[in-house]
């Protein structure tokens, strides 16, 4: 009877051919053995949320962007490009990489006239924004305002309440900013009257010509332009198009004007003009997505592909039986492939649920902390999930086809018999690919050593992904060589250890498995922790080493321009220096590294210890530099050269080293003259005063006075913001290392049911069963604690050396927790199952 009949067949062998269908036989599995199936299901589900989770991050940086704010009002919008690009040549091709600038890029507002002249414009306003502060007369000052031209109230909308616009020397002030005033010192200023203000441009005193509903302070468009800090220079030119002009068609004529002096932007690319916080979000997303999504996905993958060999493998009996009532190794594979088929589709689905809840969660903290700008939205376009269901498929199908190599070319007979016992044999390909993969761990690692700063750390990334990739295929060998070690001590508790020692070295692959995840969880998670540990507590030392001044005053809003003289003619005052803390970039062969830099009045050497290695601090002068060691180390100069940098507004510049310094992880990476800072920042206001000498009742009119410990971290937020990242992504990648790591244990011990059995049978009691089980559970999770322990290690020793010049700092406490949570985690996970088990017989 043919085997294309669905009917009932005649024959009674016909069931059995049907039975034999690729299909048939996949069908079955999963319907009448579906806990075979649950351990790979969990395992590619939790692969699928990782993949969504950080591909939705990802496409969200490559897709971010925003309404326009300020400048919805101006259809076109003419700014400097808030990016600086550097083209990479890899050989044959040449690559751009580009970095936000540190603070704002700006153009020449001479070019707002050059707009105005173009065809179908009404209106080219050079438009600037910059903070300024009330200073009543009876003192103190007012909180931060943002002033601007009057032009900009064409396409801002504020107008008028009272009073007429402003001239030279006038200003308009909003209807809530002498309110202010008046709580912050009592200015209450109304039209006529006078007022002083702090301005990047200096104290000065002006005229209220008007009022106006909206909050704010507007000078006239000059009179903005002269003291905004940055005179002859605006932040953007907003175009008003004639009525009834294309907008577009506008937008082309002003650009073809201006001839690449600056972008021209229209729609959403509007908002690219009010700042760097869209381009900064979508490096930083896109730096989460990417770099740290790529490993974790490369974990979560091989993870799952273990996985699902070892349900594979575990079923080498059933597939030996299926061999020898005449099933061919053609069908097997085609088998396995269909249930691969049926288990991972859905699985993928599924785990795109989780991994959008942990992209939605991981974004939202992102926004909570100001890393991304208010009003961008997670992407959550199809892409990531398609990517996320098409690699857990593709993971099934390989890892499946892959273990089903051996048994499905092995003969029936020979297959019945390896099902019975594990071969000893090392695979011939697995082999030598993780011997090239040790030896590449370990070269990379002698080469990490000996670089300093960011080509270090850079290099130690490779180290700690090819020992990975190590032992995952070397896993077999370390099981035995782990089962060796351990079967001294094992031997000697009796019969539970002496069953537990026999298990593990004749069962080594089944180890292997189950030591993998274990390994992965701990190096990971070390390397994100204690690398924080590190460079925080090199940079605390730092810093307190550093601080020699006696007084410390700063003001979250800016200090005066002249608060270092104010300072100096207190009684007793020897020395005052005033700090501006802001970031530049420093090129390198491939991309731009963002450095923390200090802009000092005077000599910092009078007031702060930066360890000098080279040089003198005293010779800081207009067009000069000093920097931390490890930055010169990096970007290969000396004192007495030249390093070229980007200044805070992207622009190029040249200066001379005139020394070198060991403090600047707690200080700042890069100081100069303040002078060299001028027109090139938004805020030009002192961040913090650094005072030997005098005292704090002296020094309180300028600010909040502290002691040394008061002095400012170099960029304290974003070592948060870094510091929080690192513990997010090392509570991702060690959840999920843990939970693959519970799953492939339970798959283990439930998979030794029939063996559990026996020992009851022969006399082995119950509770030396479990004791034996505990014994195998310690082995594997002190094996995988050593392991990701020493690589974890040889990773953080020349990546903390490079970036701090110290050894890795592992605090005691934070590393005895893990070590018991990994611990916990293997009695746990074999505890549960095992008593299931033995509950059954």
């Amino acid at each position: 009877m043919s085997s294309r009949t669905h009917s009932a067949p005649a024959s009674g062998d016909a069931p059995a051919r049907r039975s034999l269908r690729p299909n048939g036989l996949a069908r079955a599995a999963v319907r009448f053995k579906p806990s075979s199936f649950v351990g790979t299901f969990v395992a590619l589900l939790l692969a699928a949320a990782v993949v969504s989770g950080c591909g939705l991050l990802l496409q969200t940086g490559a897709t971010a962007s925003l309404p326009a704010a300020r400048y919805a009002g101006a259809p076109v919008v003419a700014a400097a490009d808030q990016e600086v690009h550097m083209t990479v040549d890899l050989g044959e091709e040449r690559d751009e990489t580009s970095s936000p600038v540190p603070d704002r890029a700006r153009l020449d507002a001479a070019l707002a006239g050059t707009a105005a002249g173009v065809p179908g414009v009404a209106r080219a306003v050079a438009d600037v924004a910059f903070p300024v502060r009330i200073l009543p007369p009876g003192g103190g000052a007012s909180a931060p305002l943002t002033a601007s031209g009057w032009g900009s109230t064409s396409f801002t909308g504020a107008a008028l309440a009272s009073g007429r616009a402003p001239g030279a020397g006038e200003v308009v002030i909003g209807t809530g900013t002498h309110a202010g005033a008046g709580t912050a010192g009592g200015s209450g200023a109304g039209v006529g009257e006078r007022i002083v203000l702090r301005t990047p441009g200096g104290e000065r005193e002006f005229t209220v010509s008007g009022t106006s509903g909206s909050p704010g302070v507007w000078f006239s468009d000059a009179g903005a332009l002269a003291v905004s800090g940055h005179p002859g220079k605006a932040d953007a030119i907003a175009v008003l198009p004639r009525e009834g002009a294309d907008a577009g068609a506008v937008a082309d004529r002003v650009a073809a004007a201006l001839d690449g002096r600056a972008r021209v932007l229209t729609g959403d690319d509007r908002a690219l003009a009010e700042g760097t916080a869209v381009p900064a979000a979508r490096e930083l997303l896109m730096g989460l997505g990417g770099s740290f999504g790529g490993v974790a996905t490369m974990v979560a993958v091989f993870t799952a592909a273990g996985t699902v060999a070892l349900s594979v493998g575990q079923r080498s009996r059933e597939f030996a039986l299926l061999r020898a009532i005449g099933a061919t190794p053609r069908q097997l594979r085609r088998s396995i492939a269909t249930e691969a088929l049926l288990v991972a589709p859905l699985a993928g689905v599924l785990g795109c649920l989780p991994g959008t809840a942990l992209a939605a969660w991981w974004f939202g903290e992102l926004r909570a902390k100001g890393a991304v700008p208010e009003g961008l939205a997670l992407d959550r376009g199809v892409l990531p999930y398609g990517v996320a269901v098409a690699a857990v498929v593709v993971t099934a199908l390989l890892g499946g086809l892959l273990a089903a190599r051996r048994p499905s070319r092995t003969e029936p007979g020979r297959a019945l018999a390896e099902a019975q016992v594990e071969r000893a044999a090392v695979g011939r390909v697995r082999t030598p690919l993780g011997i090239a993969a040790l030896v590449g761990g370990t070269v990379f690692a002698g080469v990490s050593a000996g670089l300093s700063g960011d080509d270090a750390a850079n290099t130690a990334l490779g180290v700690v992904m090819l020992y990975m990739l190590a032992v995952a295929l070397l896993g077999p060998v370390v099981a035995r060589v782990c089962a060796g070690l351990a079967g001294t001590v094992l031997g000697r508790s009796g019969a539970s250890g002496h069953l537990a020692a026999a298990n593990s070295r004749t069962n080594a692959r089944r180890l292997a498995s189950a030591i993998t995840p274990i390994v992965l969880a701990t190096a990971f998670v070390s390397t994100l922790l204690f690398l924080h540990t590190s460079t925080d507590r090199a940079a605390e030392n730092q810093r307190r080493a550093a601080a020699t001044a006696d007084h410390v005053v700063t003001d979250p809003a800016g200090l005066p321009g002249d608060a270092a003289e104010r300072a100096a003619r207190q009684p007793g005052v020897t020395a005052a220096v005033a700090v501006l803390r802001t970031s530049v970039l420093v090129p390198s062969d491939v991309q731009f590294a963002q450095a923390s830099a200090q802009a000092v009045s005077a000599d910092p050497s009078r007031v702060q210890d930066l360890g000098v290695r080279t040089g003198a601090l005293a010779d800081l002068r207009p067009g000069t530099v000093a920097v931390d060691q490890r930055l010169a180390d990096s970007a290969g100069v000396r004192t007495g050269e030249r390093l070229t940098l980007r200044m805070p507004d992207g622009g190029e510049a040249k200066p001379l080293v005139v020394a070198t310094y060991a403090r600047g992880l707690g200080v700042a990476e890069v100081t100069l003259p303040r002078s060299d800072l001028t027109g090139r920042v938004t805020a030009p206001y002192p961040t913090e005063l650094l005072v030997r000498g005098g005292t704090a009742e002296g020094l309180a009119a300028l600010g909040a006075v502290t002691g040394p410990d008061g002095a400012a971290a170099a960029h304290a937020p974003e070592r948060e913001l870094s510091a929080w990242a690192n513990r997010t992504m090392a509570a991702v990648l060690g959840g999920f290392a843990a939970v693959a790591a519970a799953n492939t244990l339970v798959m283990t011990v439930l998979h030794r049911r029939r063996e559990l059995g026996t020992l009851r049978l022969i006399g082995t009691t119950r509770r030396q069963v479990l004791r034996m089980v505990r014994l195998e559970a310690l082995l594997v999770a002190v094996g995988g604690l050593v392991l990701g322990s020493a690589i974890a290690l040889a990773t953080l020793v020349p990546m903390t050396n490079g970036l701090t010049g110290e050894a890795p700092h592992v605090p005691p406490l934070l590393y005895g927790s893990l070590a018991a949570g990994v611990v916990a985690l293997g009695l746990v996970s074999t505890a549960l199952p095992a008593r299931a088990a033995l509950r059954r017989r």
